[in-house]
């Protein structure tokens, strides 16, 4: 069961949507994949723990590499997409953070790319990382910012320019369980969660795609709605934080 109303908001935004977001915004959440795995120390033998896989970037680079990857989604249908990508190379399963169904000091490391912005309460999730880590291992996450980045801002300003009215009941995550999208607030939380030697470094890249794939196949996927207007032939973004830290 969803622990938060925020956590049930995401199980039913992204329900049956692998597949668009396989075309649209993974590729986008794609460019800090190796860097994540550099920070997690994944390499050839490591046991590590993909959380919230989505289409399985993360996990397929890092099978790349040799390592053993345990990859884990909350939506059945990622999980079913990235097991016919990765039939044999790699274990997926379904499960949601901020319970796994792992014992504890289960892997090498584990990683979480752009997922603790889905989860109701962050400090409970990265703590559940902390807990199938073994100690001294290393953990790396990555989180979209606040001010959002510029794709993420185009969506509102269409809304805007359109006069659609903005939905104002879409649940949020509580105020006691937020934390502050900046790097101090996410090393803060990092810190809360009893991890040590935390960094967090702000990341910027520039994104490009195809129209049609970026206003199709994301259509059902964007927290903005499923109503656009406006086609650009590319955006720029400038995304996240990654921030690996020692359990």
């Amino acid at each position: 069961m969803p622990r938060t109303a925020f956590d049930a908001h995401e199980r039913s935004r992204w329900a049956g949507r692998a597949l668009a977001f396989d075309s649209s915004f993974a590729a986008l959440c794609a460019h800090p994949a190796p860097a994540l795995l550099d920070a997690a120390h994944v390499a050839t033998g490591t046991r590590v723990l993909d959380a919230g896989t989505g289409s399985g970037t993360v996990a397929g680079l890092a099978v790349a590499r040799g390592a053993a990857v345990v990859a884990v989604d909350a939506e059945p249908s990622m999980v079913e997409l990235v097991r016919s990508r990765l039939p044999s190379a790699a274990e997926v399963r379904l499960a949601a953070l901020p319970h796994l169904p792992f014992a504890s000091r289960s892997f090498d490391a584990a990683v979480a790319n752009f997922v603790i912005n889905h989860v109701g309460d962050p400090l409970a999730a990265i703590s559940e990382l902390r807990r199938v880590v073994r100690p001294a291992c290393r953990i790396a996450v990555t989180v979209w910012p606040d001010p959002p980045p510029e794709a993420q801002r185009l969506w509102g300003a269409v809304f805007d320019a359109a006069g659609v009215d903005r939905q104002t009941s879409v649940p949020t995550v509580d105020a006691e369980r937020d934390f502050a999208r900046t790097p101090e607030g996410f090393a803060g939380l990092l810190d809360a969660a009893g991890l040590t030697d935390v960094r967090c470094d702000a990341i910027t890249w520039v994104h490009r795609t195809d129209p049609e794939a970026w206003w199709g196949a994301a259509r059902p996927t964007a927290s903005a709605g499923r109503a656009w207007c406006w086609r650009p032939s590319r955006r720029t973004c400038s995304p996240g934080f990654v921030a690996p830290t020692t359990s």
